[in-house]
């Protein structure tokens, strides 16, 4: 093998896989990146068993070749070199991987191309296509209301429902729920439905960012993994087993008082509030108050901890609807505020001790229900 390519190029690859190395494993190769030609580019591989991400960075293929060598090392080392043409070199039967950057050089020692654990080919199902920013948007408001325990597996991944000309996305983990609804732009063939693991949707997440061309979705027919490739990166996950609730009966369809308030103010005031929240249970207390005759209402924001002190905020919002009290964890409050890409939000609540509803203004493909915390008033 005779590879050569740009410093820059190779370090960006590396960190793109390195998200599927694993961190601690039995299986030596699960450390290891896999680096060969293929078709005049370079290709880079890397899987935890659960994940396997493929990148391809342009190069100029002298000869053709593979091995696998230590993830970590490999990247520290191409980071650490100078921005300049970089020239990797395979000894026949050897499995060393020489390496030359301008005036430095190094030689590390790998294991054979074949022993790499052989990464899914999903080829058998039919490619939705998706719109990277729209994706992104869905999966940044969503993901971070899964479960973070392997308590109930399910809940620890995003389900995804395909149905119609519909995509919704749904996360959650006991105490809040987040849906995100997008449309395809077409009708699918047929309902669809799995679970994601939330960590792969979040690497997915970084590789968005740079994409404008649709990206692609394919489950293979067991419905037991998907892969999601993009122009320069191909990512195959195992998808989770098992039956995802009914969220949609953890909806409430009423309610007995609806605030409207800016988001920015919202965030703010519960960002201070959550100072005094962290020696209280992280308890912010929220008191939506009609207001009179022409006065908007008036949202008091507060949080206190015994024998160390309290605080109240309070912002302007339009009331319909009665005076309503509830609380809520502040950083369950924090997250969802901050993942609204919209300046108004509207709260919804009947009583202190019945969910309370999250939903953007003038946006209707988004609803985050967050159970209440029991205070005392």
């Amino acid at each position: 093998m005779k590879i050569s390519c740009l410093q820059e190029n190779l370090s960006k690859g590396l960190s793109t896989v390195g998200r599927a190395v694993a961190a601690r494993s039995t299986l030596p190769q699960t450390s290891h990146v896999l680096i060969a030609s293929e078709e005049g580019r370079l290709k880079l591989a890397a899987t935890n068993l659960e994940i396997a991400i493929t990148s391809w960075i342009g190069a100029k293929v002298e000869e053709e070749g593979a091995i696998t060598v230590p993830a970590r090392l490999l990247s520290d080392f191409v980071n650490s070199l100078p921005n300049e043409p970089i020239e990797m070199t395979l000894t026949p039967r050897g499995r060393q991987l020489r390496i030359v950057c301008a005036r430095n050089e190094a030689s590390v020692a790998g294991m054979d191309a074949n022993d790499f654990p052989p990464i899914p080919a999903i080829r058998d199902g039919a490619p939705l296509k998706l719109d990277p920013i729209s994706l992104r948007t869905a999966i940044n408001q969503v993901e971070f209301a899964a479960a973070a325990d392997d308590t109930r597996p399910v809940l620890t991944g995003i389900h995804m429902l395909m149905e119609d000309s519909d995509l919704t996305l749904a996360a959650a983990d006991g105490f809040r729920l987040a849906v995100h609804k997008l449309s395809l732009g077409e009708k699918v063939a047929q309902r669809t439905e799995v679970i994601i693991p939330a960590r792969a949707m979040r690497e997915l997440n970084r590789f968005l960012a740079d994409e404008e061309e649709p990206i692609e979705m394919t489950l293979n027919a067991a419905r037991s993994q998907v892969l999601f490739r993009l122009k320069n990166v191909e990512m195959v996950a195992q998808l989770i087993q098992g039956t995802f609730p009914n969220y949609s009966q953890l909806i409430p369809q009423s309610w007995t008082s609806r605030a409207v308030v800016d988001v920015a103010e919202f965030l703010r005031e519960t960002r201070i509030a959550s100072i005094f929240a962290r020696d209280g249970s992280g308890i912010v207390r929220l008191q939506v108050n009609p207001g009179e005759e022409l006065q908007p209402g008036k949202l008091v924001i507060s949080a206190r901890a015994e024998e160390i002190g309290d605080n109240r905020g309070e912002v302007d919002v339009t009331v319909e609807g009665e005076a309503a009290k509830i609380a809520f964890n502040s950083k369950y409050l924090q997250d969802v505020l901050q993942v609204l890409d919209v300046s108004q939000v509207a709260l919804e609540t009947t009583n202190p001790s019945s969910p309370g509803v999250l939903r953007p203004v003038g946006q209707d493909n988004y609803v985050h229900v967050v159970m209440p915390m029991f205070v005392q008033w």
